[in-house]
């Protein structure tokens, strides 16, 4: 995308967003390759108790390390938007009162598949998130019981991709980057 277009896809995105907050539910407006999404972001237990397993981990063992869910995260070198279900970046690095973190800063997103929209997590934001600079995704996957660990984005043919994607099921212990994660905790759907 060229640097105008990016900028408008920015105004159409701060418009929309300004419009999704004043919708009932939780909405959120993401973006991928020149596409302007709205989302309805409507967490059920699983999901919910899934995101707060990890969240309590990453705090646990990294003080000093926010985890933060259901927030923005806007690239501007890309024009990427998005809104992980559970993202981690160095409290010092990121300003409290920013409108959207910097994908740039983020240590590690987690995304926890939606029964509706598994293709979203498994494969749109597996191609956006390296393009975005996050250095490690993990994908958990409810649905069967499984996630995967993606990590070391390296350039290719077809663009930025992980170079490393190491697949686990629920009850293992999974390291990813400076975190080993207890998954024997996690919720399946029904």
């Amino acid at each position: 995308m060229t640097p105008d277009q990016i900028r408008r896809m920015h105004e159409v995105v701060e418009h929309l967003s300004a419009y999704a907050e004043q919708l009932e539910k939780g909405w959120k407006v993401e973006t991928t390759d020149g596409e302007v999404k709205l989302v309805m972001m409507s967490p059920n237990l699983p999901h919910t108790t899934n995101v707060d397993a990890f969240r309590d981990q990453i705090r646990e063992q990294t003080p000093g390390i926010s985890a933060v869910n259901d927030t923005d995260m806007t690239d501007p070198a890309t024009g990427l938007k998005k809104v992980p279900d559970l993202m981690a970046f160095p409290t010092e690095d990121i300003d409290p009162q920013a409108e959207s973190v910097d994908p740039r800063a983020v240590l590690l997103v987690i995304e926890i598949v939606s029964k509706s929209n598994p293709k979203n997590d498994l494969v749109t934001k597996l191609e956006d998130y390296p393009r975005m600079g996050v250095p490690l995704y993990v994908v958990v996957d409810p649905r069967d019981g499984t996630l995967a660990v993606h990590s070391a984005p390296k350039q290719g043919p077809d663009g930025l991709r992980y170079r490393s994607s190491v697949p686990y099921v629920f009850g293992d212990t999974v390291p990813a980057g400076r975190w080993t994660f207890d998954t024997s905790g996690l919720v399946r759907y029904r």
